[in-house]
């Protein structure tokens, strides 16, 4: 059995749970770890019993308590060259052994889950995106992207539970309280992705036969959730798409544990 969970999912932190029989993988650990420990337990999960954690990069938001989850349970930490060189003084010393290198588009095996890193537009040392292969089944996270590309969505295609990034309002972030220098920063190709290219990927790939979607990674102050899954809602709908009938779409919370989805 399957078990993906979004413990945190936002522009203040990210922790994301997956596992497959004994394997138990946390992408990104950009909270306390008290908090991520806190949230592991909360759905039935032994921090003891981590196989690893992934790092998408190496943005305060996805590392933050990685150092600490580590050292305290003795978990491995998977990354890019590029990314350990980027985040290796903001984590603290890692032992040697738990520190694990993944080249970026090269599939490699955590316990019996195949994981594909593939490469995102995001304004990081290498960020990546993952697939999770156990089985026939494809499970996708994908955040921090600065604009959807050909490549990009051949890497999340025929996903069956897709964690997809829905950053911002567009409008809000004109409007909203940013310097004009951040505001370029998230709508730039190499910032974050809006609600409305959300929508469209998430129709997309429901017409391609994706059936759970998450919105994640949302904006504290440039989005909220119920705008985040309006907006997308009604981009289905124009594709003759219902959210009831065809597929689950879901929020994936700042602040809190999200739902459990078991396959």
């Amino acid at each position: 059995m399957i078990k993906f969970c979004s413990l945190y999912s936002g522009s203040s932190g990210n922790a994301i749970f997956l596992s497959a029989g004994k394997t138990k993988v946390l992408i990104d650990a950009g909270l306390s770890g008290k908090k991520i420990t806190e949230a592991l337990v909360s759905i039935g999960e032994k921090p003891t019993e981590l196989s690893a954690i992934l790092v998408s990069h190496e943005h305060s938001d996805h590392v933050r308590g990685a150092g600490i989850v580590s050292r305290k349970y003795d978990v491995p930490i998977y990354a890019n060259e590029n990314t350990w060189a980027a985040m290796e003084k903001q984590i603290g010393p890692i032992n040697v052994k738990n520190k694990m290198y993944f080249n970026t588009g090269k599939e490699f095996e955590i316990g019996n889950v195949l994981v594909n890193p593939f490469p995102i537009p995001h304004d990081a040392a290498e960020p990546v995106g993952f697939n999770f292969f156990v089985d026939n089944n494809k499970i996708t996270t994908a955040t921090d992207i600065g604009h959807m590309n050909r490549d990009l969505l051949e890497c999340i295609e025929g996903s069956d539970v897709l964690l997809i990034e829905s950053n911002h309002d567009i409008e809000m972030l004109k409007v909203g309280p940013y310097p004009w220098h951040l505001k370029k920063r998230i709508l730039g190709d190499r910032g974050h992705l809006s609600n409305e290219m959300a929508g469209k990927v998430v129709a997309h790939l429901a017409e391609k036969g994706t059936r759970c979607f998450f919105l994640g990674h949302l904006s504290q102050e440039n989005n909220f959730p119920e705008l985040a899954y309006e907006t997308v809602r009604n981009i289905l709908k124009e594709k003759n798409i219902d959210i009831e009938r065809d597929i689950r779409l879901s929020v994936a919370l700042r602040d809190r544990v999200g739902q459990v989805v078991e396959i």
